[in-house]
């Protein structure tokens, strides 16, 4: 196995360079942009929440989110993340990874839109809503890390 693993990069090495290789860095290189941005973008969006939903009428301040809330908003995806790589580690092995992958794909773009309009009327009811769709959007993710290698080549 790791003998045809060092003939494949040997044979990449050496081959003048085609629209395979901006193929495997696209896909590896935006594979990876889009997860960091999913899970790290939300540092962002917690301050924004804040002030929608923790604003003082007449305060010089903007709100802020509890740092309960906060955290569990920032952390749930790194759960799911967790969850998703052994969920979709072991069902790519049985299922073949590239039908799985296609599946991991589709529950973090749908996940991602949901999580991003998340609505609300009150504080309670839209952080619910967040922190489940965040949950699967970071079980999405974390399927993308152990299934993404295929795509590039790399078994």
């Amino acid at each position: 196995m790791a003998r045809q693993q060092l003939e494949v990069l040997n044979a990449l090495d050496v081959a003048k360079t085609q629209l395979y290789h901006f193929t495997a860095i696209i896909i590896a290189g935006m594979g990876f942009f889009t997860d960091a941005y999913d899970l790290f973008c939300i540092s962002l969006v917690t301050k924004l929440l804040g002030r929608i939903y923790y604003r003082v009428d007449g305060s010089p301040t903007p709100g802020t989110l509890p740092p309960n809330i906060s955290a569990a908003v920032n952390g749930v995806a790194f759960c799911g993340t967790l969850t998703g790589q052994l969920f979709f580690g072991w069902l790519g092995d049985k299922m073949g990874r590239k039908k799985v992958y296609g599946m991991t794909l589709m529950v973090m773009v749908i996940c991602s839109l949901a999580s991003g309009l998340s609505f609300g009327h009150t504080a309670k009811k839209h952080h619910g809503y967040a922190l489940f769709f965040r949950f699967w959007l970071g079980f999405g993710i974390g399927g993308d890390y152990p299934l993404r290698n295929h795509h590039v080549g790399i078994r």
